[in-house]
């Protein structure tokens, strides 16, 4: 064999490695979140929370149902399911978008405050993502 073939056969090898790693990793449900649905003020970081004034913290992350960021001024002015994680200093720092369907199915879990009410939730949270990361793999 060639110097040239072994060298394509490798780069092909190592190729065909990536794409099977990428389309094998699934990501798992946000862990200790909470689901809200979040109104956002015409000029973010202002926001509402379950009808409660609150922030954005600087640098928020917010995911979309494909895990894409999405930037707080294109929120502006509209009302979203969510799930969200706060920041130490108690400001809303990661928020991940919800259809209505899926909100539905965890914004029920209302008795969070036992270990029986998040065991549930947690294992709604994985049943959403679990059909997320299949919607993407078509």
């Amino acid at each position: 064999m060639t110097r040239w073939t072994r060298t394509t056969l490798l780069a092909l090898g190592l190729a065909a490695a990536a794409a099977t790693a990428q389309v094998t990793s699934i990501r798992g449900a946000p862990l200790n979140v909470k689901p809200a649905i979040i109104a956002v003020s015409a000029t973010p970081p202002i926001i509402q929370l379950d009808g409660k004034e609150d922030r954005f913290s600087p640098g928020a992350r917010i995911r979309d149902r494909d895990n894409r960021l999405v930037l707080t001024g294109t929120l502006a002015g509209k009302s979203v399911y969510t799930v969200y994680k706060r920041d130490p200093a108690g400001l809303v720092h990661e928020v991940w978008l919800l259809n209505e369907e899926e909100f539905r199915k965890v914004g029920g879990i209302s008795d969070l405050g036992n270990p029986e009410g998040y065991k549930r939730f947690a294992e709604l949270l994985d049943l959403i993502w679990a059909a997320r990361s299949l919607y993407m793999l078509r």
